[in-house]
């Protein structure tokens, strides 16, 4: 568990690091400097590896393979996007945003099998 909350965190900064500069559509993320956005962007994603890597760390000790790990971070990163994009981005989620989470959940279950 305390693998999947660090993983949650992790996404949480992550996402925010990608995708932040795009609030406010075309015009505001466009008037940004990239130079900022990069060192901001560089930032958090500096605080997201302090939670990434010891979330690996504890479920590799865990038992879990390095294939579980990257397919369950996968998994919750869609989640995280999803609802950074609804709440964050302003945009709708739609059949395919679920058929695509659907999809990965099928595949965090084939790694899971027989472990």
């Amino acid at each position: 568990m305390p693998t999947i909350l660090l993983l949650i965190v992790s996404n949480l900064f992550m996402t925010t690091a990608w995708y932040w500069h795009l609030k406010g559509g075309v015009q505001v993320a466009e008037s940004r400097p990239l130079l900022a956005v990069i060192l901001v962007s560089w930032g958090l994603a500096f605080v997201e590896y302090c939670f990434a890597v010891p979330a690996n760390r504890l479920g590799f000790a865990a038992g879990w393979s390095p294939g579980q790990l990257k397919v369950v971070q996968e998994a919750i990163a869609l989640v995280v996007f999803g609802g950074f994009m609804v709440l964050v981005l302003g945009e709708p989620l739609h059949w395919r945003h679920l058929a695509a989470f659907a999809c990965l959940m099928g595949a965090v279950a084939f790694l899971f099998v027989g472990r």
